[in-house]
C-alpha cells in the first residue's frame, strides 16, 4: 500500500469486527503517516519498501511471500486498503463462522467479486473523511460491463469489469490486476 492512512481506521475496525485476528501490510513508501499508524496497531505486522511496485507483478510477488512465510495451512484474506469484505450475513455472522461453514463443504479458498464503488454524481466529488464508512458516501456500482471467464488451472471464475478499466487507465499493458 501507499499513502492510505485515511483508509486504515474503517479498514482495520470492519475486519477486526468480521473476526480478523492478524494483518500483515507492506508499505510501498507512503508518505502521510501510514507506517507511523500500523506500527502502532496491534496484531500489525509491517513491511516496508522502496521497490517498485510495477517491477513486484503489482505487489504480488510481495504477497506471495508473505502467504507462503506466515499464511501456510491458513485462511487468509487478500485486500487493499481500499477493499472491505462483505459476504452474506457478515453483520451477523462472523468470519469464523463463514470459515468453519467453507471447511465443512471442504472448500480450499473462496472468491469474492470487487465491485467498484463510486459517490453519486462526478467520482471527484466526493470525499469520505478519514476514519469515516466509505459506504455512506460510495454507494453506487457498475451492474454491467463485466466479462467472465472460467480458469482453467484452478476451475475458477475470473470477472472483470465495470467502468473502473476503462476510465481509470488507457492502457492494458501496464495495469494491475483488477
Amino acid at each position: 500500500m501507499r499513502n492510505e492512512r485515511h483508509r486504515l481506521p474503517f479498514f482495520l475496525a470492519h475486519h477486526r469486527q468480521l473476526g480478523v485476528g492478524h494483518f500483515l501490510f507492506v508499505d510501498n513508501g507512503s508518505d502521510d503517516g501510514t507506517a507511523d499508524y500500523l506500527s502502532n496497531q496491534d496484531y500489525v505486522s509491517l513491511w516496508t519498501t522502496q521497490h517498485s511496485y510495477r517491477l513486484s507483478r503489482f505487489g504480488a510477488d510481495w504477497l506471495a511471500w508473505l502467504q507462503i512465510k506466515y499464511g501456510h495451512g491458513k485462511w487468509c484474506l487478500t485486500l487493499d486498503a481500499d477493499e472491505i469484505f462483505i459476504y452474506p450475513y457478515y453483520k451477523t455472522r462472523s468470519l469464523h463462522a463463514l470459515v468453519s461453514w467453507l471447511e465443512a463443504e471442504e472448500e480450499v479458498s473462496f472468491g469474492a467479486l470487487m465491485l467498484d464503488m463510486y459517490p453519486k454524481g462526478p467520482i471527484g466529488a466526493s470525499d469520505v473523511a478519514p476514519g469515516a464508512d466509505p459506504f455512506k458516501e460510495l454507494s453506487w456500482f457498475d451492474s454491467g460491463n463485466y466479462t467472465i471467464e472460467r480458469q482453467s488451472k484452478l476451475h475458477n471464475l475470473w470477472i472483470q469489469g465495470g467502468c473502473g478499466p476503462g476510465v481509470f487507465s488507457t492502457t492494458s499493458h501496464a495495469r494491475p490486476p483488477h
